[in-house]
């Protein structure tokens, strides 16, 4: 590969597409994006999208295990496919419930408070937490494997800040499945 603009500014592109994706996150979360900016769905498609980013969740843990499991193995192809399948699963869970947020805002937590006071805060402020530092680690180790021949990753950061990425990513989809189930489940 060359040594292009993307190779010699990880970091960088790093830290300006980890803050564009806060970003856009903490304006729809917010209320910032008008409902009108976006084309509406029917409302079945909407009440479908919590249960679908939860399968999206659930299949990302799988192919985020795979990877892990096939890099452990040597099999750095089946890595790269799980990993890439992970990221594409995440954009579509992040793609599907940021459209919610836009068009209907956020869920209220229907059960009672000390449910709600206990046990869906922490497990709500722990996943949003993990998913905002994953952010970050996720996009560096991605622009470390695409910016560089196979030979030169082992020389670089990729396979520790990847190990990390991953653990707080799979912590990250499954307090996430957590939370779907706490409001659209249980309560």
């Amino acid at each position: 590969m060359t040594d292009g603009f993307a190779r010699r500014h990880v970091g960088s592109l790093t830290a300006v597409l980890s803050a564009a994706s806060l970003a856009l996150v903490i304006a729809a979360v917010r209320g910032f994006i008008p409902a009108s900016a976006v084309p509406h769905a029917p409302q079945a498609f909407l009440d479908f999208l919590p249960t679908l980013n939860a399968a999206l969740s659930a299949a990302a843990i799988v192919t985020i295990t795979v990877g892990w499991r096939a890099i452990r193995d040597g099999d750095v192809k089946r890595h790269k496919g799980a990993m890439l399948a992970s990221t594409l699963l995440f954009a579509l869970f992040l793609a599907f419930y940021l459209y919610r947020i836009v068009v209907e805002g956020t869920t209220s937590f229907a059960g009672p408070e000390a449910v709600y006071t206990f046990v869906y805060l922490p497990v709500l402020v722990v996943h949003m937490g993990l998913a905002m530092v994953s952010i970050p680690l996720v996009y560096y180790a991605l622009l470390l494997a695409s910016t560089r021949p196979l030979s030169e990753i082992p020389a670089t950061s990729h396979a520790k800040v990847g190990r990390v990425a991953a653990s707080l990513w799979l912590v990250s989809f499954a307090l996430g499945i957590v939370v779907y189930l706490l409001l659209y489940v249980l309560y």
